[in-house]
């Protein structure tokens, strides 16, 4: 194999007579191409060359536990896609933001992803005090013992998804920039905050029209969907309180970062098979440190 800084050095020379040539008129728009497709060129040849002894010495093991001793933690999960077909799942200390465990899914993420991600970090000898994840539609139920965060990120998502960025009518507006206070109140105040809401725009809640089926349904559903998410959800999105500070976060922003590394990395590889790739994500979370990103 080609030494990697024998070939660096031979773009960077090509790199400099095409920046010569690139003052000549007639030639500027086809040698500035030339010099942005150079530039990729040498951006692979550091990327991939190492890359290929990364792949041949990164186990292929999804619990990164064992270098961490054993303590009481609050778990923040969350999963992360590639494709419809292709993810991972992340367990991750909220304190340390080590990443615990992980499992590759190779389908739409299920309960019992989880329920074996947390069977793994116990038999390890965890203690989980806490729990902060999205609201995959079971997960709450399925750890009954344990006190559960919403992620309130994810539930502004929700609320950004039904409402738009730019809602129209005003009960909307009020409501999403409610919503938007909820990362910086407490429960007492935003709950406040909330029945006002509710009580100001009660009528137009309750209003009905027909249907191109001919039924009547509520007039105004998407912003009765985002008013009772907020108000259903309202246990869970401050259970943080219930903790000592810092205990617990109200988000799962930390695994979010990390999701945006994985990304990163894993774009400068685009074609690789999913066995390189399980092996690229398994030494990025295995080494992960927060501190450098």
């Amino acid at each position: 194999m080609v030494p990697r800084i024998g070939i660096a050095r031979v773009v960077n020379a090509i790199l400099v007579v095409v920046k010569s040539l690139i003052r000549l008129p007639l030639l500027s728009s086809i040698y500035r191409g030339a010099i942005h497709c150079l530039k990729q060129l040498k951006n692979m040849v550091f990327q991939f060359l190492p890359l290929q002894r990364y792949l041949k010495n990164v186990p292929q093991n999804q619990d990164v536990s064992c270098r961490i001793h054993p303590i009481a933690i609050t778990l923040q999960m969350d999963a992360t896609y590639w494709g419809r077909n292709f993810g991972v799942v992340i367990f991750m200390d909220a304190t340390t933001h080590k990443v615990l465990h992980y499992r590759f899914l190779r389908g739409k993420e299920r309960i019992s992803d989880y329920q074996a991600g947390i069977s793994c970090l116990q038999d390890q000898g965890f203690t989980i005090r806490a729990i902060v994840s999205d609201a995959l539609s079971g997960i709450k139920e399925a750890f009954p013992e344990k006190p559960y965060q919403y992620c309130q990120f994810h539930q502004l998502q929700r609320i950004r998804h039904l409402l738009t960025t730019n809602p129209r009518l005003p009960a909307a507006k009020e409501l999403k920039a409610l919503a938007h206070q909820l990362t910086q109140s407490s429960r007492l105040d935003f709950e406040t905050s909330l029945q006002k809401w509710e009580q100001k725009w009660k009528d137009f809640l309750q209003e009905k029209s027909y249907g191109e089926d001919g039924k009547c349904h509520f007039t105004h559903r998407r912003t009765r969907s985002a008013f009772y998410s907020l108000k259903r959800n309202l246990n869970a999105l401050f259970t943080f309180e219930n903790f000592p500070a810092d205990q617990v976060p109200r988000t799962n922003n930390a695994i979010e970062s990390l999701n945006s590394v994985l990304k990163m990395r894993l774009r400068l590889h685009r074609g690789l098979p999913k066995e390189k790739r399980e092996l690229i994500i398994g030494n990025i979370l295995g080494a992960y440190n927060p501190d450098k990103h």
